[in-house]
């Protein structure tokens, strides 16, 4: 398995066009998250936020489709996220995650990563994880997709602040990475080799560890170059809410000197840059 390779199939950009002609954008990826009696389901993840400033009743999933010739296609889809004034996803009532069950295409469908690939919250310690290690985060940035055909950009930080375990206490890390607009709820993960904690010897992990939520300002909103991550132990839970019917609460408070990774500003379409994922 290549967990870049997966990842980059599963994520998926978001958007929704606006008033003024230009597009609220964000990014989700897809989870394979069965039902408690096992039937099959996929669940699109993202940060609350990237929802909540979406205020229409659909948003567009970025899918893409490869034809016979082995072509890939931007193929984006309306998708309902909310129905008479309520809310259809649910959030974590604590962190800035949201999860939607989502009629996936076929192709995608089998795209969509298991859930089992998400860090719990003791995976860090288990993998000596910490750091200067790096990892990846997949997104569109300004709404900027690596080709016409709408796969998102992949970039790489460290790991930028300690202790990072277990998740229950530290629910975010910071990763030395530039965030833009458009980034909001892009999956981070890790693929690398680390010491056994029982051997010693080199295991190769591949995990996600978790979804871009915020980015951090200086003095005078003065870009630092520093993102933060909210552990994946928490998009587990927010799946499991799905079973348990929890009410919607409201979405996490957002830290002081830090704003949500993807600002309300919307892209201009008529002047996105090249490769936006457009048609």
């Amino acid at each position: 398995m290549d967990l870049s390779v997966e990842l980059i199939r599963a994520t998926v950009q978001l958007e929704q066009p606006t008033a003024d002609g230009k597009r609220t954008v964000g990014t989700g990826f897809l989870i394979s998250a069965p039902t408690p009696d096992g039937t099959p389901r996929v669940v699109l993840v993202t940060a609350n936020h990237v929802l909540s400033n979406m205020p229409g009743l659909e948003m567009r999933i970025g899918y893409r489709v490869q034809d016979a010739q082995g072509t890939w296609r931007y193929r984006p889809t309306p998708v309902a996220i909310r129905k008479d004034g309520a809310e259809l996803w649910t959030h974590n009532p604590d962190r800035d995650v949201a999860a939607i069950v989502v009629q996936a295409p076929p192709e995608f469908a089998k795209a969509a990563i298991p859930l089992a690939w998400l860090a719990d919250g003791e995976a860090f310690s288990r993998y000596q994880i910490g750091p200067g290690d790096e990892m990846m985060a997949l997104g569109y940035p300004w709404g900027m997709s690596a080709n016409g055909a709408g796969f998102p950009i992949l970039r790489a930080g460290k790991v930028a602040s300690y202790p990072v375990a277990p998740s229950k206490e530290f629910p975010t890390f910071m990763l030395d990475f530039t965030v833009f607009p458009g980034n909001s709820g892009g999956p981070v993960f890790l693929t690398s080799s680390t010491p056994d904690a029982t051997t010693g010897q080199p295991s190769k992990v591949q995990l996600v560890a978790g979804l871009l939520t915020q980015e951090l300002y200086g003095v005078n909103n003065e870009r630092i170059g520093l993102g933060v991550v909210t552990q994946a132990s928490y998009i587990r839970e927010t799946v499991a809410l799905l079973d348990h019917q929890a009410a919607p609460q409201p979405g996490a408070a957002i830290a002081s000197a830090a704003r949500p990774a993807s600002q309300p500003a919307a892209v201009d379409a008529a002047v996105a840059p090249t490769f936006q994922g457009q048609p």
